[in-house]
């Protein structure tokens, strides 16, 4: 096999499977949403995402969470698994997109959903930016995981 032979060279990211990022993103929101969840427990947060549904339990709060995390996932998997090529490149990504996430989800969605001012910035909106970070950290650690082929991993 000849170095320009198409079976010799990486996947692009248009010729991934799709059931394989779907498989990604799945695997790291769950990955990260666990990590996240456990933070986010420890600071007292998961009553005040169950009120998103009309909720003040922690353990609807932490379904919500693992939803979202899910579906943040396959957000970033499903479109993008042709930039997760490397841990380190993931790690870069999942910061950015963790980071996009915070600014989306606790500074906008949610105060959205529950009435509250958006764009409020004190010590638990910190708290929450360095588990959005992680979160994603650890989303694309895993998702380039499962995307890597098995000679690579």
């Amino acid at each position: 096999m000849s170095a320009t032979s198409p079976v010799a060279r990486p996947p692009h990211a248009f010729t991934l499977h799709l059931g394989r990022r779907v498989a990604a993103g799945a695997a790291g929101g769950v990955a990260g949403g666990l990590v996240f969840g456990v933070l986010k427990a420890m600071m007292g947060m998961l009553p005040m995402i169950a009120m998103m549904v009309d909720s003040d339990s922690a353990v609807v709060g932490f379904g919500v969470h693992m939803v979202i995390s899910v579906l943040i996932g396959l957000g970033l998997a499903v479109p993008f698994a042709g930039l997760l090529t490397s841990y380190g490149r993931g790690v870069l990504i999942g910061l950015a997109y963790g980071a996009l996430w915070w600014v989306l989800g606790p500074l906008v969605i949610m105060p959205t959903m529950l009435g509250i001012p958006m764009f409020m910035i004190d010590t638990a909106a910190m708290w929450s930016l360095m588990g959005h970070l992680v979160y994603g950290a650890v989303l694309a650690l895993a998702a380039v995981r499962v995307l890597k082929p098995a000679h690579e991993r």
